[in-house]
């Protein structure tokens, strides 16, 4: 491990649901990497550090510049895990020069912190990885296009159990990325269209054959899978209500459904559907993808320690390695 990955990840909402599963998650993919908590229930942090071992906890106030943090305190990466309205842990990572991962920012407000790279893009290496579930479904669209000699439309479903919204912060992000924008961006036919009402809607099978009602949802995944494949119409739609598990009677899981519709290899047009269920629910998934991002980042795989810019998900991770790590840690997928 290099000198500067000896430094602790510095990970804001490290005590609530989907952090504290990411430092789970790191901690076993990487058992040397030091971990540093932040929050602004030091309780909470300190007692998650200890479980842990190899992490402490300190308390980060993101009304501050320097996140109320001392001076002296050096860090190998930032990952934040509640929106940060005043962009500071971008600005303190920035200041720092060490990478920052965000994962609560919706397609409709990322020209703040776009605009803070352009200033300084030499600073710090800045990753968008605000897809759904921190690029679960991005990346395993561009695993699974490898069956398409060329991608004409890409459909996302996914499905979030009412009852796996996770903490506050997790809720707060709902609320503002559905409401705040009224409208919701999708690709069709080559051009990109906002829509709302009826337009915005879209009827589609869970994985148990049940008939859900979806609603377009303008997260990064649309702009990534358009840059990465060239497909002409891509949408993600959103059912928040009871996932096929709940219904069988069991708890909660999570889902995502990719069709995939385009020229196949042997020159025969086909779509393909691929299934991904977590029994445990979205945070797990979550936390695969942000500490596969970390890894990258930092050059604990894939490479060399990422440069300074400003960086998708896909263009840094290897999508086969994210499919993998999530089978690892309990994602289940199905081609029907």
């Amino acid at each position: 491990m290099s000198a500067h990955t000896q430094k602790p990840v510095l990970i804001i909402g490290g005590a609530g649901l989907v952090g504290s599963q990411t430092a789970r998650t790191l901690r076993r993919l990487q058992p040397g990497l030091p971990l540093t908590l932040g929050g602004r229930d030091l309780a909470r942090a300190g007692a998650v550090a200890r479980e842990l071992g190899g992490a402490d906890a300190v308390r980060v106030d993101l009304e501050r510049p320097d996140l109320g943090l001392p001076d002296g305190r050096a860090f190998s990466a930032v990952a934040m895990f509640v929106k940060d309205d005043t962009l500071h842990s971008v600005k303190y990572a920035q200041a720092k020069g060490v990478p920052h991962v965000g994962i609560s920012t919706a397609m409709f407000e990322l020209a703040p912190e776009v605009a803070l790279f352009i200033h300084q893009p030499a600073r710090a290496p800045i990753l968008l990885a605000s897809q759904w579930l921190a690029g679960a479904a991005t990346l395993s669209v561009l695993h699974f296009a490898k069956e398409f000699r060329a991608l004409e439309s890409i459909d996302i479903s996914a499905v979030l159990d009412e009852e796996d919204l996770g903490g506050p912060a997790a809720y707060a992000d709902f609320e503002r990325q559905t409401q705040a924008a009224p409208n919701a961006q999708i690709l069709e036919d080559g051009k990109w269209r906002w829509v709302h009402g009826e337009a915005a809607a879209r009827t589609f099978k869970s994985v148990d054959g049940t008939e859900v009602r979806g609603q377009a949802y303008s997260l990064l995944d649309g702009m990534s899978l358009a840059a990465a494949t060239g497909a002409r119409s891509i949408r993600f739609d959103l059912s928040l209500g009871q996932s096929s598990s709940r219904r069988r009677g069991e708890p909660f899981s999570t889902e995502i459904i990719l069709e995939l519709t385009g020229e196949l290899r042997d020159g025969t047009k086909g779509r393909v559907r691929h299934e991904l269920v977590h029994p445990s629910g979205q945070a797990p998934v979550t936390a695969v993808g942000v500490a596969v991002a970390l890894e990258r980042l930092l050059g604990l795989s894939g490479g060399a320690p990422v440069a300074p810019g400003l960086y998708l998900p896909e263009v840094l991770v290897e999508p086969a390695y994210l499919v993998r790590r999530l089978e690892e840690f309990g994602t289940r997928f199905r081609r029907v």
